[in-house]
């Protein structure tokens, strides 16, 4: 079988193995897709450890795959089953969670089970939508961790597939209005086609446009936009400077893009506003069961966003098209 090793920064090997060997616990599975995740790109250029994306692994963690060897303990997964591998626990290692094998033909699960290690796709969900359940748990999270409630508002900073989901998951739990900030029109497109209010920060006063489409609020420092939730799904000092800039008393920013330097934070006006920062990161079992019901219910598209696909032979150039912000939101390789 092939799989797809990450030997550092702009180094992708293919390589022919052996196939793995079933144990009585295990299941054996075979990728139908794999989408390429951000931190795949950021390895590719910048290097993986940030991003737990070590050299020699094979890697690749959001996968849609089916069931094609059953070992013999195991009664709860049948053969030709369709399943999401949990990359927290799908490897039986928590370390391995962005190195478990997505660019990989096929898959070794031990002590597999169902709903902990993998879990059944519905049927109502495509196999390409699939492919995405593991960002979207990502954006999923970050929503669930704002505390929305009903009739909220809520900003999103970046519109690849976790600020996309993030939104989505925000108007699933009840928020109202909702805009999505970028710098890619090309993204912001995708995202105007799902229903929702964009901003190019580029080119348009974020402020202004806000305060246009939310309403007015109380800030610290006079009158502001009336926005409840920020979510940081870009990983920008910028981002959290327009939060200090512009906040309403009592707001909250949920940072769930990746900061990879420290940042300098002002406290005497989260003092003073009580606004808060709320880190998320990953997803729980909670997520991967909201992102089927968000997909099985049809309302939004999200198929897509699902720019440009690719073969695992091509791997290293999928990567690179997915770097592409103006001409890509979310790649996938399909076997």
């Amino acid at each position: 079988m092939k799989i797809g090793i990450y030997n550092g920064i702009k180094d992708i090997e293919i390589k022919n193995v052996e196939m793995p060997k079933c144990g009585p616990k295990d299941i054996i599975i075979k990728n139908k897709y794999a989408a390429i995740c951000g931190s795949d790109i950021s390895a590719y250029y910048h290097g993986g450890d940030d991003n737990r994306i070590f050299k020699g692994f094979e890697f690749g963690h959001e996968m849609i795959s089916e069931v094609v060897e059953v070992g013999k303990e195991v009664d709860d997964i049948k053969v030709g089953q369709i399943v999401y591998p949990y990359p927290l626990t799908v490897k039986g290692d928590s370390s391995r969670s962005a190195t478990v094998g997505g660019f990989s033909e096929y898959i070794l699960c031990p002590n597999a089970k169902l709903n902990q290690t993998v879990f059944p796709l519905k049927e109502n969900i495509s196999l390409k939508t699939a492919s995405l359940i593991e960002p979207f748990t990502v954006g999923t999270r970050a929503a669930r961790r704002s505390r929305p409630q009903k009739g909220e508002n809520a900003i999103v900073f970046g519109a690849g597939a976790i600020g996309l989901s993030a939104a989505i998951a925000l108007k699933f739990f009840g928020c109202d209005k909702i805009m999505i900030v970028d710098l890619s029109d090309f993204r912001l497109e995708k995202c105007a086609k799902l229903g929702f209010e964009t901003c190019n920060s580029s080119k348009e006063d974020i402020k202004k446009k806000a305060i246009e489409y939310f309403g007015k609020a109380r800030g610290l420092m006079g009158e502001t936009a009336n926005i409840d939730i920020y979510i940081d799904a870009v990983g920008h000092e910028s981002v959290i400077h327009t939060f200090e800039e512009m906040t309403k008393l009592f707001a909250k920013m949920v940072i769930v893009g990746v900061h990879h330097k420290p940042l300098k934070v002002n406290f005497l006006p989260l003092t003073y506003a009580q606004y808060e920062f709320i880190g998320s990161g990953g997803y729980m079992v909670e997520d991967v069961r909201d992102v089927m019901t968000i997909m099985g219910n049809g309302k939004y598209d999200i198929e897509s966003i699902i720019t440009h696909e690719f073969k695992l032979d091509d791997l290293e150039q999928a990567i690179i098209q997915a770097s592409k912000s103006n001409e890509s939101l979310k790649v996938v390789i399909k076997y």
